[in-house]
């Protein structure tokens, strides 16, 4: 017996690639910004390298440790400790 099996449009493609592309570069795009934000509010000075270190990285898991440490940090060097 055959069994069916549903393609929706672009399933498997490159349409269906860029658009989980699309949506990590999103994810990691606000965790970033949320990393910068929190520091803000904690009166943290962010040079400029530490700054563009933050909004390239694409690693979640990287992002998720520095957003974590970004909540007791006292300076970037503290968030980047052992990264």
């Amino acid at each position: 017996m055959a069994t069916y099996t549903s393609r929706f449009p672009g399933r498997g493609t490159i349409v269906e690639e860029s658009i989980i592309k699309g949506q990590a570069l999103g994810q990691t795009q606000g965790r970033s910004e949320d990393i910068l934000r929190l520091l803000t509010l904690r009166g943290i000075d962010i040079p400029e390298a530490a700054r563009e270190r933050i909004t390239s990285c694409t690693d979640l898991e990287t992002l998720g440790t520095w957003f974590d440490r970004a909540v007791t940090a006292t300076s970037t060097d503290e968030l980047f400790a052992d990264a």
